[in-house]
This record gives structure tokens, C-alpha cells and sequence, in this order.
């Protein structure tokens, strides 16, 4: 097991660990959490023995063998498998020993070099690498490309897929999902629910610690503190626990108040010296409960659009792709003269260059219309297309053919993949927000970027220093300040911690203009989108399902594992009548399962839709109703005043008799699909 008691950490003059006590069994599965700059990779290095505790001890079995996701990947001309394979040492420490052995010709030595390659699974260790890359989402013919051809992110995914590779006791991973996609999300947590040593993650993805973990281990306040279950029971837990521990403290400052009150009453007083002597020792003996310091979450909300053209974008038999050679740039979304990124889509779209041997087609014959109030997630497996087609919307990549029909007063709000590289990090939060509204009061600039928690200096210092999460949130509040219709998000959860993921998730919930959502974070699927979209087969078409039925679906065709050949002695039966009608049977009962869902799916957004919209209303209608009861609104001063909040009282009442309406209607619809 892994013990810590009484363990101090101090990174340069911060403390970061204080008497810290936690243990952990061997075989559990753990999710490390805390704040940004709390410790938890730090304390993987000193799992690691590259950092030493200043205080304290931490022990482990000196026997267990520990693996972990190196940081840094060389320009190497060695293949994608041979890397992979080169995470098991041990092999390869024998395949060097067996080498000099043949080489001294050492039968003995040979011999035994022999047996234990066969006992370190050596002769299994190829086509291990290749399921593990293979589920990492690299292609068969990139396993023989030099690891100096991937980019970094890719890159990345071979040291994960070394780190697995490796026989190991205890597995330490540090944000293993933030180069992964969807699909090498869900094959990994597959691998890891398997994985019999001790587990040990730092992950700001909830679904995919909630699918792998049962113990939380949580950094707060300097203390470690182990929780039961995965991170969903994490939060019901922590929440009982600050209410808890709240209440204690406000209970421990009413008795001290007491106490004080009754010294101060009492204590120059003979006949009561001896009482208050008595209590002052009481006070002074009372153990401090520390006040909850529970930060106020972080929260934003996407502002109401301007305007809602329907539809706002309209893609007919469009091929997608790029140009092989250069050419003109076209309109939409690009670096501006400024160096950052601008959210508005010209009204008037280059016209398509023609589809040819200049260019590479990933995607063909296109037909999608986007309405208002449409929220799309985009599924599909790595490669398929996803960004290539989100490029194509927003304008970065103008279409090889077909047309492009944009909405009058279209407002594209894009974040892609690597916005954060876009941002200008020689220059200021306020910069950048000054460039794209450059006649706005400063301190109207200030007090928005305040609510995005960049008060005060961090406003006007330079980026540079930020870490990519605070980069990734100054993108944020550029795209909801300009107000857009049609969001288009491409992996926008790389860098940021839970709380941001959290608040972006609750204001796209709340957003009121139409989504198109690329994700690899399941939490922010299910919560913010109402359809899918797969990008498959060199095409766009409707997946009918959730991410349950997705997953299934890619352990039935991508992560299917290959069958293995039945032997004559033990070949399989052959499938009775009675097998295949059940079959057929539970093949039309899952089809009409799908068509349900499909016909409910519209019906339930929309009733959700209408459920926020009447308790928006509901809320504004409560502080008319309180602002006309007040009296003083009747005096002659406020008649102004008094008519306006009449009008609106009117137009609420008759826009929430509309929705009433609309929402019986729905429910009824909802109740019709048997």
C-alpha cells in the first residue's frame, strides 16, 4: 500500500503539503484533485523519488515497479511501434542481454535468456503495442512512420501508449485525456477498468474519472482527504461535509461570542472574577474550527443575440477539404492584421475553387441546414473529418465545391482546437478586448473581463505567463462578447480545469443561439446538446442515439477485438433457428427503441427549452410584482417608471400564457409516442 503520514511538501518558499495523512490500498483505482498549483503533479514526482519530502514519510513497496506518461518525446527517427514496445525495459533489457550473449556465443546464457523473454511475454509484446496504439487511434500504416513525423499532440499519445506498455505495480497519469479524442477516450478507460496494479489519475474530466476511479484523493488546504466511490459521490460528500463543517464553525463562533460577551460583562466585577476567569480559559482552550473558505464557483453566461437569422447556415452538396496549393485566402474566421481571431462570418462567401488535383477531399456531398436553436454534437472517430468540417463552416477552409449559404446577420462565435495559439501573448487581456471594441468605455472592458476573472492587474499585464487554462478562458469571454448566433466549438475543454468546465458547461446549457459542439468530454455532450451528427465514411449523417449507444457502437466496429479462429477440436456451433429468431427479434427491438428516442428527442428539448424561457420570465415577473407593490412607485415622480413596468408586466403575462400553451401542447406530444 501507499502510506503518507504527517508528510510536508514545499515547492520553492510555497508550502504545498502540510502533516499530510492518507493511505492508499493496492489495487484501487484513485483520482487525484485539487486546485491548479495545489501539488498533485508534484506529488506524482515524489512518488517517482524525483523530489524528497521536506517533512513526514511516504512508503511504498521498494519492489513495485512504477509507470508514468513521460512530458517530453525526442525528435526521433525510430518507428511509432518499436517506441511503443520500447516502454517494456525489462524486454528490452533482455533482447540487449540475449544480443551480447549470441554474440559470445553463450549457450547456457542464451538458454536462460530464452525462457525469461518468455516469462516477459516477449513473443506477445508486437501485437500488444499494435492494440495499444491501434485503440490510441493511430492508423496501421503510421505504426512504421519515425516519431519525429507526429505532431506534439500525437506524440503524446505514444508516450501514454509506452507508459501502458509497460508492466507496472503502480501507474501514475497526469491529464492522460487532454491530446486524446472522444473514441481514444473511451477505449483507454476501457483499458484502465482492466488494469489490476494501482492507479493513480490527475484528470479534469469528470465522466471519464467517474467511469475509472473508486477512491478520490483530495488536495484542500494543504491536507489530503480520501473519499469513498468515484467523483460523482466525491461532490454529494464534499457538499455534506462543508455544510457539516460550516455549520460547526458558525455554532463555535455563537458559543465564543458568548463566552466574550459574558468576560467582558464580568470580569472587572469581585463577585463574578472568579466566572469569568473561568471562562476566559474555556475561550481560550476552544479549538479553532477553520471558516469554510469554499470559493465562489466560477460562472458566465453567453449574452442574448442581437439577431436570429433562420436558418443562419445552409450547406448544399458541398465537398469539404483543402487546397493542396496555396491560394487567396477565403472569408470567415481567420488571423486578423492584429494577430487574433475575429468571430463574425462575411455575409458573401468566396466563391469554391474547383475540386481537383490540387486538392485533398476529406469530406463529400454535404447537405446540412443549421436552424435556429439547433444543438448539435459532432461524433465521430479520429481522422473522419470533425474539425475539417467545422473549418468549412465557419469559412477557414472555403468548400472545393458545392455551395455555402449564409444567413443575413450571422455571428459566428469559433473556438478551436489550438485558439489558444492564436491569442496575441505579448499583449494584455484588455488588449485583445479593446481590438474588437475599440470605441466601449475602457472600464465597461475591465468589469467584463473581471467576471471572467481577470480583475484588477491581470488585466492589463501580458498573457504570456498564463497558464493554458487562464489563455483558454480569455478566448472565452472574446467569443461571448461579440454576442454570436451560431457557436461552434472544436474541443474547447483542452486546459481548463473542473470549475471552468463546469461554468462553460452551465452557460452553453443556457445559451439561446444555435450549437455545434466538438468534444471529447462527455459531461459537456450530454449537458449542452439535444442531437448527434457522426462524421463517417467520408460524409455527415444523423446517429441515432446517445453516448451510450456511440460507445457500443465503437466497440462493435472500430475497438472491436479480432475474434480469435476456432480450433477443429473446439469450433464453434452453428446457430440454431431458435438463436437467430431471438437475434432478429432483439435487432427490431433496438430499432424501435431508436425510433422512439428520435421522434422523443426534438419533443424533449423543446420542452426543456420552454421550462428555462417560462422560469426566466417567472423570475423577472416576481421583481415586477415586488417593484409594484411598493408604494412609492405610484407617486407622480415614478408615473414613467409605473408604466413601464406595467407594459412589461402585460407582455410577460402574455408571452408566459404563449408558453404555457406551447408546453401543454408538447407534453401531449410527448405522450402520444408510445
Amino acid at each position: 500500500m501507499i502510506r503518507l503520514q504527517k508528510l510536508t511538501l514545499i515547492r520553492g518558499t510555497k508550502p504545498l503539503l502540510d502533516a499530510a495523512d492518507i493511505t492508499l490500498n493496492p489495487g484501487e483505482k484513485v483520482g487525484l484533485i485539487g486546485a491548479n498549483g495545489s501539488g498533485k503533479s508534484s506529488l506524482f514526482a515524489l512518488l517517482r523519488g524525483e523530489l524528497h519530502a521536506d517533512a513526514g514519510d511516504l512508503d511504498f513497496p521498494a519492489r513495485w515497479r512504477i509507470a508514468h506518461v513521460a512530458q517530453e518525446t525526442p525528435a526521433l527517427e525510430r518507428c511509432a511501434l518499436d517506441y511503443a514496445i520500447d516502454g517494456d525495459t525489462t524486454l528490452r533489457r533482455l533482447e540487449q542481454e540475449l544480443a551480447a550473449a549470441e554474440a559470445a556465443h553463450d549457450g547456457h546464457r542464451i538458454g536462460e535468456l530464452h525462457a525469461a523473454l518468455s516469462d516477459a511475454d516477449a513473443y506477445t509484446a508486437r501485437s500488444r503495442a499494435e492494440q495499444l496504439l491501434a485503440g490510441l487511434g493511430f492508423a496501421r500504416e503510421q505504426l512504421a512512420q519515425p516519431v519525429a513525423s507526429f505532431s506534439g499532440g500525437w506524440r503524446m499519445r505514444l508516450n501514454l501508449a509506452q507508459a501502458l506498455m509497460c508492466p507496472s505495480d503502480l501507474l501514475l497519469l497526469d491529464e492522460p485525456t487532454n491530446h486524446l479524442d472522444l473514441d481514444a477516450i473511451l477505449w483507454l478507460e476501457d483499458w484502465l477498468k482492466r488494469y489490476a496494479g494501482t492507479l493513480i489519475i490527475i484528470s479534469h474530466d469528470r465522466d471519464f474519472l467517474d467511469g475509472v476511479v473508486n477512491v478520490i484523493a483530495h488536495i484542500d488546504q494543504k491536507k489530503l482527504v480520501r473519499y469513498g466511490g468515484n467523483y460523482s459521490a466525491f461532490e454529494q460528500q464534499r457538499a455534506i461535509h462543508l455544510a457539516l463543517s460550516q455549520a460547526a464553525y458558525e455554532k463555535q463562533a455563537r458559543e465564543r461570542a458568548h463566552l466574550q460577551s459574558f468576560i467582558d460583562r464580568f470580569k472587572a466585577k469581585a463577585t463574578k472574577a472568579k466566572q469569568a476567569q473561568s471562562r476566559m480559559k474555556m475561550l481560550a482552550k476552544m479549538e479553532d474550527l477553520a471558516p469554510i473558505h469554499a470559493a465562489a464557483a466560477f460562472s458566465f453566461e453567453f449574452r442574448e443575440p442581437e439577431r436570429a437569422p433562420n436558418p443562419l447556415l445552409v450547406l448544399e452538396e458541398v465537398t469539404a477539404g483543402y487546397l493542396l496549393a496555396p491560394s487567396p485566402a477565403g472569408g470567415g474566421m481567420g488571423r486578423g492584421n492584429n494577430g487574433y481571431m475575429t468571430a463574425n462570418v462575411s455575409p458573401s462567401p468566396p466563391a469554391p475553387p474547383p475540386a481537383g488535383e490540387g486538392s485533398k477531399v476529406i469530406l463529400q456531398n454535404l447537405n446540412l441546414t443549421l436552424q435556429a436553436g439547433q444543438r448539435i454534437g459532432l461524433l465521430g472517430v479520429n481522422g473522419a473529418g470533425k474539425s475539417t468540417l467545422i473549418k468549412t463552416l465557419v469559412g477557414e477552409l472555403p468548400p472545393l465545391s458545392g455551395t455555402v449559404t449564409l444567413g443575413k446577420g450571422l455571428a459566428i462565435g469559433y473556438f478551436a482546437q489550438h485558439q489558444v495559439e492564436m491569442l496575441r501573448h505579448d499583449q494584455s487581456a484588455l488588449w485583445h478586448l479593446q481590438k474588437l471594441a475599440p470605441t466601449a468605455r475602457e472600464q465597461d472592458l475591465r468589469n467584463f473581463l473581471g467576471g471572467f476573472n481577470f480583475a484588477g492587474d491581470m488585466a492589463t499585464t501580458v498573457i504570456a505567463p498564463f497558464s493554458g487554462g487562464e489563455k483558454a478562458r480569455l478566448a472565452l469571454a472574446l467569443i461571448v462578447w461579440q454576442r454570436p448566433n451560431l457557436l461552434l466549438l472544436d474541443e474547447p475543454t483542452n486546459h481548463l480545469d473542473l470549475e471552468t468546465r463546469e461554468a462553460l458547461t452551465v452557460a452553453l446549457a443556457q445559451f439561446e443561439g444555435t450549437l455545434v459542439l466538438v468534444s471529447h468530454d462527455r459531461h459537456l455532450l450530454r449537458a449542452t446538446t439535444d442531437e448527434f451528427l457522426i462524421v463517417a465514411d467520408g460524409g455527415l449523417k444523423p446517429f441515432d442515439g446517445d453516448l451510450d449507444d456511440y460507445r457500443d457502437w465503437l466497440f462493435k466496429t472500430k475497438l472491436a477485438k479480432p475474434e480469435a479462429p476456432a480450433s477443429t477440436s473446439e469450433a464453434k456451433p452453428e446457430p440454431t433457428r431458435e438463436s437467430g429468431d431471438r437475434k432478429e427479434q432483439k435487432r427490431q427491438e433496438a430499432e424501435a427503441r431508436q425510433r422512439l428516442s428520435a421522434q422523443r428527442k426534438p419533443i424533449e428539448a423543446r420542452i426543456k427549452r420552454l421550462e428555462e424561457l417560462m422560469d426566466r420570465l417567472n423570475t423577472r415577473k416576481s421583481a415586477l410584482d415586488a417593484q409594484l407593490a411598493d408604494a412609492a412607485i405610484y407617486a407622480d415622480a415614478n408615473k414613467d417608471s409605473l408604466k413601464h413596468a406595467l407594459y412589461e408586466q402585460a407582455q410577460i403575462i402574455k408571452e408566459l400564457e404563449q408558453l404555457e400553451a406551447e408546453w401543454l401542447e408538447q407534453q401531449a406530444a410527448l405522450e402520444d409516442i408510445a
